[in-house]
């Protein structure tokens, strides 16, 4: 079984802009490629999981958000981090385009796209973590051992740790200090 790091992207790898489709607005958070790397050097497979409601309201299209991921992906692969998997869910209930507007199980806090990761990966819960910088980025920390990081906020659940920085969870998780 293989142990995963679950990021979520806005407000955790990169400044969240909100909304954010056009590659001219990507920029990474201080730490974060470092940080990245640590983990991916301790064994760690980088899977992302990722609300991308823009697409049901309407913003940009899958397509766009397709590009901006694949961009991402090469810049930080140029930086030597792969991330294996993204895993992203497009749908709101109230969504303006209408193949996109429903309830669904992958739209966190529901833990659809998680599972699927799991699946795909052979994920052991029990020795991975979730990080993010909204409660519901953890939502896979509530039923099952995956332990997780919030990025400046507290949470009411003891399995998920307030930090200032994806780069301070990564020192913790890695028991290194960069």
């Amino acid at each position: 079984m293989n142990r995963a790091v679950f990021l979520d992207r806005d407000g955790t790898i990169n400044i969240d802009k909100g909304y954010m489709y056009k590659i001219e607005d990507v920029e990474f958070l201080p730490g974060a490629i470092e940080a990245l790397r640590m983990l991916q050097e301790a064994g760690y497979l980088l899977i992302i999981i990722t609300n991308q409601s823009g697409i049901a309201r309407g913003y940009y299209t899958e397509k766009d958000f397709e590009e901006l991921n694949d961009y991402m992906k090469a810049e930080l692969m140029t930086q030597g981090v792969k991330i294996s998997g993204v895993y992203y869910c497009p749908h709101l209930p109230n969504g303006e385009v209408e193949r996109y507007r429903k309830v669904c199980t992958c739209r966190k806090p529901a833990t659809g796209l998680f599972e699927r990761a799991v699946q795909d990966f052979d994920i052991d819960l029990s020795a991975s973590y979730a990080i993010g910088d909204k409660e519901r980025d953890c939502s896979i920390c509530l039923d099952t051992e995956c332990k997780g990081f919030l990025i400046g906020r507290e949470s009411a659940n003891d399995r998920i740790r307030r930090v200032s920085s994806l780069k301070e969870a990564a020192e913790i998780i890695t028991g290194v200090k960069a």
